[in-house]
């Protein structure tokens, strides 16, 4: 299927027209060749700095190679242990991002496998508790205004903590209104009160009212044509003749792997993929891989070690909709072998209702709150559509750092951001091709040794799936 997919993109080679033009165009032995720009130079920058990396590994002995693959476990945890304890005053700016801290940390140490005394978490619990607005939603710290990017974080977090003190924290009823005011007519989401309306705000709505189990049709409506409409991220009209493809990937300049993620993952929630042009979706997504075996956020952007969960997240949720891309395709190719020109434009609208395919549901359906569940338990092994053993190589010499933490690229800082996502990535990596969503892989999937496999993540919410699957169990049965 990859191949097909990639098809569109192939070059046939120049008409004569074409080649002629090109001839005119040519510059003279005299021409001074073009002043590279800001962006090509800082490619090369990075370009160089990743290969010398990678030199440097072909060159030194297989046991010394190892060492340098290996996940540097106790480092990590030291790193993001000590986040849990004390930050420095520079973390000031973050302070209406505390739950995210929470999060990127506590989600990091799940996926090691590992976790921190009681009281720590009891302690965690209790700030998240204490962000908690009255009127529904979590802030960014106690007192501030609830936001719905923070709600997303604060539940992620006390999902990723697990148990009966965690879970019952949240108060589902408040949370459920205060969303349903932040619900527009549009069909989009403000952030906060008098706050902005996005695709990443449609995105972590409908994934805490799934996972809590309380997404129902009123919160769902309209979501879909507000994905799809052009406004989500862009206010220029001329984004409009971009219909025929995922709009959150490519309204003109905001082609943004978080973005990309967000849409796909909330059409996903909300069963109604199947209106994307998902052959295309795949065309842009696989190719945000680059030479330096990362991925980008958009094109004509530098390599970014987050965008291993932002955009091979997104691949990791495309390669479930198999089915779904298949029957697009073959729509697609009937269209130009009909004569009914209306037909062929209703399909390539994106808006067709077709199919009920593996791993989503249509939407209105009974089954609408069991989506993310079914998601992942109707699992088949297909082959990545991505160079995951690429990647992992990426994650592990270049984005992470041998005293602990993991960073955007060579010459950057760690941070606990980029560790969460970068690990998130790596876990990604490390399961594409297992036949169930938790089946140990086999160790040549793993680059480095078998002791830095990760904990298998559910790719729709990024919670580790043991903690995902303690959720569903808790808030299916609360209901």
């Amino acid at each position: 299927m990859k191949e097909r997919c990639l098809q569109s993109l192939t070059v046939t080679g120049d008409t004569m027209s074409e080649k002629s033009e090109k001839e005119s165009n040519r510059p003279t032995a005299d021409a001074a060749p073009p002043c590279p720009t800001v962006t090509q130079r800082d490619q090369w920058m990075v370009e160089s700095q990743v290969f010398q990396i990678y030199q440097l590994f072909a060159t030194i002995p297989p046991n010394a190679q190892t060492l340098m693959l290996e996940l540097q476990r106790d480092n990590h945890m030291q790193f993001l242990s000590k986040g849990l304890r004390h930050l420095s005053s520079a973390f000031s700016i973050l302070d209406s991002n505390r739950p995210w801290l929470c999060y990127w940390i506590f989600h990091s140490i799940a996926l090691l496998g590992e976790s921190v005394e009681d009281e720590l978490e009891d302690n965690t619990i209790d700030f998240l508790n204490r962000c908690q607005d009255p009127d529904g939603g979590y802030a960014g710290g106690p007192g501030q205004m609830p936001h719905i990017a923070t709600t997303y974080a604060a539940v992620n977090t006390l999902i990723t903590l697990g148990g009966q003190k965690s879970l019952a924290s949240i108060n589902r009823d408040k949370l459920l209104g205060f969303l349903r005011r932040m619900k527009q007519p549009n069909g989009g989401f403000r952030m906060h009160d008098d706050g902005e309306i996005d695709v990443r705000a449609c995105y972590t709505a409908i994934s805490v009212v799934s996972i809590l189990n309380i997404l129902d049709d009123d919160l769902i409506q309209n979501v879909g044509d507000y994905i799809l409409s052009p406004s989500s991220n862009s206010d220029d009209g001329a984004a409009k003749h971009m219909r025929v493809a995922l709009q959150v990937s490519l309204v003109l300049r905001l082609m943004v792997g978080m973005y990309t993620f967000c849409g796909l993952a909330a059409m996903i929630l909300i069963g109604e993929v199947n209106r994307l042009d998902l052959p295309r979706l795949i065309d842009w997504v696989v190719f945000r891989q680059g030479k330096e075996c990362g991925f980008q956020g958009r094109t004509n952007k530098l390599v970014d070690g987050c965008y291993s969960f932002w955009q091979g997240g997104a691949v990791a949720l495309l390669q479930r909709l198999y089915s779904s891309i298949d029957k697009q395709m073959q729509e697609t190719s009937q269209i130009f072998t009909i004569s009914d020109v209306s037909e062929g434009k209703e399909s390539l609208d994106g808006t067709s209702s077709h199919a009920t395919s593996h791993g989503t549901i249509e939407s209105g359906s009974t089954d609408i709150k069991n989506i993310g569940y079914k998601f992942i338990n109707e699992w088949r092994a297909q082959e990545p559509l991505f160079h995951s053993i690429a990647l992992q190589q990426y994650i592990l010499l270049c984005a992470q750092e041998q005293e602990g933490g993991l960073r955007d690229k060579p010459g950057k800082r760690r941070d606990h951001y980029h560790t969460c996502y970068c690990l998130s990535g790596l876990s990604l990596c490390q399961y594409s091709w297992s036949k169930r969503p938790d089946s140990p892989p086999l160790p040549k999937l793993v680059l480095g040794p078998y002791s830095n496999l990760l904990e298998p993540i559910h790719p729709l919410f990024n919670v580790v799936l043991e903690r995902y699957r303690e959720a569903h169990e808790f808030f299916f049965t609360e209901s």
